[in-house]
């Protein structure tokens, strides 16, 4: 049997494993591109909620809440080909695409306060590099994917190279440690190098008109059920069959559990495909509270990387999950929003660093044991936000180090205590006392043990190929599954594996959208150098 791209799916059922981007990505293309009938296509998806990683919810009462947030930029042409075609979620003569556009054409990031210290801002004119550190980027840049495979990037810099206005720039924009993977770190840096010489004030950064549940997930999953998308919540794939020969590799069965209790077994036809989610970054996660820390959770509550666990052992080329899932201690970070129902620390916030809220971005105290860093987003954030009540995000790299001022891990905080050493590190603690005293304040931490997970150091098959060689059903999507050249961590990243699995697999007549490569730029280039060397 031989992969051939079905150019009649009239009468396929496409089954996609998890709710998140990549799914719906590959829910639109599958319409759009490949003919398929809306109806016959069943999104599978364990949690009550779509989205993964693009969430926010809550409410003034109880408390908002974002566990994280992908950034965006001009350049992300799978995602914005998507969001050029689903209407917003304000009004639905406009794109989420032109909405997102005029959105930054009027809140246009130019952070004043990138980095502080001591409660002060940090001049970051400089990135403060060696010439040795230099010369690494460079050789960096120029050496091969392949000679860099499970190397860590502590492994390929001095250590002073980490006390660099550089690094903390790089960290707290994108969340890499020490300990993450160089390779991707490689390619993070020609991927986005025409965002270099911007990177102390985060220029060209693009942020959508609220969270990005309600501004891309709620109207993409309002588009797909117009289309006659069936969404099946609560509904965890646990295994999936495959019939393995020397001539292919084919999907035929899903077994999945409804509502955690009903067991059943879902047979694929000659006319069936199934889209994997293999992994997840969010999974496992649990919220704190103002008074309580969250609880860091393990892999075996986690069904997405349980999933690729059993997939994995069924055939080598399905990748190995381990590599990306079994160090917890490594892959976890810490985040938590805060709603106040209160402007002091907002007014605060706008005269300390001089942006008005949407325009500054991430504000990172290097000082910091848990290196914090805090963004407020444009207000509203949320599409039920009251005027007098605010919204802030914010995280910790580093949540099994001892505070500065609360003399307890991150990990062990409450919402409170989190606020606590915030207000200690801005010295805004007399500042914001009374406000916390009148209750006015919630806080709600978030442990999430695989958010780091893709960054991982690893080696080429360690993601599985979206096609895998000899698969005639079934593809591999999202953070998980191997995209060459482009980055994870990125919606970008999910969006193109959605491209590849669905170009892969029926006959659309399209080709997938090569990747923005600035790199080769000479303009672009001689900036990126010149940054590097102020």
């Amino acid at each position: 049997m031989k992969r051939e791209k079905n150019s009649n799916p009239k009468h396929s059922k496409i089954y996609l494993v998890g709710g998140g981007i990549a799914s719906l990505a590959s829910a639109f293309y599958l319409i759009k591109d490949a003919g398929v009938p809306g109806k016959n296509i069943h999104i599978l998806e364990q949690s009550r909620v779509l989205g993964g990683a693009l969430d926010g919810g809550g409410n003034p009462q109880n408390g908002f809440i974002i566990r994280g947030g992908r950034m965006h930029e001009e350049h992300f042409v799978c995602y914005w080909d998507l969001l050029s075609n689903i209407p917003s979620y304000d009004n639905l003569d406009i794109s989420i695409k032109d909405e997102s556009f005029e959105f930054n054409s009027r809140f246009v990031s130019h952070a004043q306060a990138r980095l502080i210290k001591e409660g002060k801002r940090m001049d970051v004119s400089s990135f403060g590099l060696s010439l040795k550190d230099q010369a690494d980027l460079l050789k960096l840049i120029f050496a091969s994917e392949g000679s860099l495979e499970n190397i860590r990037i502590e492994e390929w810099f001095e250590e002073k190279f980490f006390e660099t206005n550089y690094w903390y720039l790089w960290t707290s924009m994108f969340a890499f440690q020490k300990w993450s993977s160089l390779a991707i770190m490689r390619r993070y840096m020609k991927r986005f190098i025409h965002l270099l010489d911007g990177m102390p004030q985060l220029g060209g950064i693009m942020r959508t008109k609220y969270n990005q549940y309600h501004s891309v997930i709620i109207p993409l999953q309002r588009y797909l059920e117009e289309k006659g998308v069936h969404f099946e919540m609560q509904t965890q794939v646990t295994d999936i069959d495959f019939e393995i020969t020397d001539d292919y590799k084919k999907a035929t069965a899903l077994h999945v559990v409804v509502q955690d209790e009903k067991q059943e077994k879902i047979s694929l036809n000659e006319y069936d495909y199934v889209f994997i989610t293999n992994g997840s970054i969010v999974e496992a996660s649990d919220n704190g509270s103002l008074e309580k820390a969250p609880v860091l959770k393990d892999k075996s509550v986690s069904g997405a990387w349980m999933l690729w666990e059993k997939i994995a052992k069924k055939d080598n080329s399905f990748g190995n999950p381990g590599v990306f899932s079994d160090n917890i201690d490594l892959q976890k970070w810490y985040s938590f929003t805060a709603t106040l129902k209160d402007d002091t620390f907002h007014d605060y916030m706008e005269n300390f660093s001089g942006n008005t809220d949407g325009t500054g971005g991430l504000v990172t105290m290097t000082d910091s044991n848990w290196l914090m860093s805090i963004v407020i987003a444009r207000q509203p954030h949320f599409v039920n936000q009251p005027k007098d009540v605010k919204v802030f995000w914010g995280y910790g790299l580093y949540p099994d180090r001892e505070g500065n001022f609360v003399k307890k891990k991150m990990s062990e905080c409450s919402g409170e205590e989190i606020l606590e050493e915030l207000w200690y590190h801005l010295k805004i603690q007399k500042l914001m006392k009374p406000v916390i005293a009148s209750g006015r304040v919630n806080c709600i931490p978030v442990a999430m043990p695989f958010i780091n997970s893709l960054f991982m150091p690893c080696a080429v098959n360690d993601r599985p190929d979206v096609l895998p060689k000899k698969a005639v059903n079934f593809a591999f999507i999202g953070q998980f599954a191997e995209v060459p050249n482009d980055c994870v961590f990125t919606v970008e990243y999910s969006v193109r594996s959605a491209q590849m699995a669905v170009y892969g697999l029926f006959e659309t007549k399209k080709k997938i959208f090569p990747v923005y490569d600035s790199i080769h730029n000479p303009a672009v280039l001689m900036r990126a150098i010149r940054a590097i060397h102020r």
